[in-house]
């Protein structure tokens, strides 16, 4: 695929996923208990949000150092998403079917992430 289809962030596959799995945590997370608002359902919304937000944001910086930068900090994000879910499963606020398939979504980002560091990191 060449670079000429993308105009802006939001023509990135990997920005798309990221978002998709975004929505996806939001939705979720709305069957989570009253009292987890503060805890594990804001934790996993901002993760959720941090990693699209990156993206973008790495996209506007003037350099492909920084845009590089940020994509690494949307990686830390989905790592830390994917935790806040494995500890949602333990603790019985997610079923393994929830996060089974959050995690597949995880590792869709995660493999276009590193696809389009690599690209960059090889130019």
């Amino acid at each position: 695929m060449g670079n000429s289809k993308i105009q802006s962030y939001q023509d990135l596959k990997v920005w798309q996923e990221a978002v998709n799995l975004a929505e996806i945590c939001y939705r979720l997370t709305k069957t989570f208990p009253k009292e987890e608002l503060y805890g594990m359902t804001s934790q996993i919304r901002r993760a959720s949000v941090s990693i699209a937000a990156n993206i973008a944001e790495g996209y506007g910086r003037k350099s492909r150092g920084e845009y590089i930068h940020f994509l690494y900090i949307s990686q830390g994000s989905l790592k830390e998403l994917e935790t806040h879910w494995l500890i949602s499963q333990r603790v019985e606020l997610a079923s393994s079917e929830t996060t089974n398939s959050i995690l597949n979504q995880c590792e869709l980002v995660g493999k276009l992430l590193l696809g389009l560091i690599h690209a960059l990191e090889s130019k």
